[in-house]
């Protein structure tokens, strides 16, 4: 499922959505290359996100709730690690 943090699509899997406290709730998982670890880890250190899923026609400002990560340095040519996410509508 593709979702979209501030106009960045993220290929996202074991997507959950659900409210929560009258406040929606979204995690899922995604891949991070070490090519492409900067510029997520940039998007992400903003923690202000307008949130897009197309799939399901969903639009929310959100934050984030929870982070991990699989694998610390991505800086090395080549490695691929999950990220997980759990962000939380403002």
């Amino acid at each position: 499922m593709v979702i979209v943090l501030n106009n960045h699509e993220l290929i996202a899997r074991d997507v959950k959505l659900k409210d929560q406290n009258e406040k929606t709730e979204l995690s899922f998982y995604f891949k991070v290359t070490s090519e492409t670890y900067h510029d997520i880890t940039v998007l992400l250190y903003e923690n202000d996100f307008r949130v897009h899923i197309p799939e399901k026609n969903i639009t929310f400002s959100a934050t984030i709730g929870q982070y991990a990560t699989s694998i610390n340095n991505l800086y090395e040519e080549g490695k691929e690690g999950d990220f997980f996410l759990l962000l939380v509508e403002k």
